[in-house]
């Protein structure tokens, strides 16, 4: 057991500590600027503002600001924003970002998605109204026809035409309900008389 105490308190032994805590020290040294030099510590890369681009220029504009790109699926359709442009991106415009980081986009689709037009015929005005607007269809206007149900729904119309409940249109079209006045004409009562 002496021994061992005086082998540490020998000259050799405190050599070889201060060579090992020298070694140490410069491995450390090493390895901190490796570290600043592959993961560029302190140097950071403003995000552009990508938004109303189109997926096809934001390649070019993502590579020249040393950055990569995901493209997310594409949102509900935003009449503000061209169409297969960009409406979002993660992370914002202005934020500081290492080189190389991902990007992610969410792009604006071709249009509204299409919604089922609800069975309204034979439904009063305005709980047709209610129901249209509920799926997101937008009544334009109303018009009656000579028929005994007033403010029955007769029929409905998109562009012009007629359209039957279960057909689809895009979201947010404008229609027209074809409504009763409550009146009927004479070739209508005699119609209903024959019958």
């Amino acid at each position: 057991m002496g021994n061992f105490f005086s082998f540490l308190k020998s000259r050799v032994f405190l050599i070889q500590l201060g060579l090992a805590l020298l070694v140490v020290v410069v491995l450390v040294f090493l390895l901190l600027r490796w570290l600043n030099s592959t993961t560029n510590h302190g140097e950071f890369v403003e995000v552009p503002d990508f938004s109303q681009m189109s997926v096809a220029d934001i390649r070019s504009a993502v590579e020249e600001a040393h950055l990569r790109y995901e493209v997310l699926d594409s949102a509900n359709f935003n009449p503000d924003y061209p169409r297969f442009s960009i409406i979002e991106q993660d992370p914002p415009a202005g934020n500081k970002v290492k080189e190389n980081r991902k990007i992610y986009f969410t792009v604006n689709p071709s249009g509204y998605k299409k919604v089922t037009v609800p069975k309204v015929i034979q439904v009063t005005q305005r709980n047709a109204a209610s129901m249209l607007r509920a799926v997101g269809l937008d009544v334009q206007r109303v018009t009656y026809i000579d028929q005994l149900g007033k403010d029955m729904v007769y029929y409905i119309k998109f562009k012009g035409k007629q359209v039957k409940p279960g057909d689809k249109l895009p979201k947010t079209s404008k229609i027209e309900l074809v409504c009763g006045n409550g009146k009927i004409t004479d070739r209508a009562r005699i119609k209903a008389d024959s019958e």
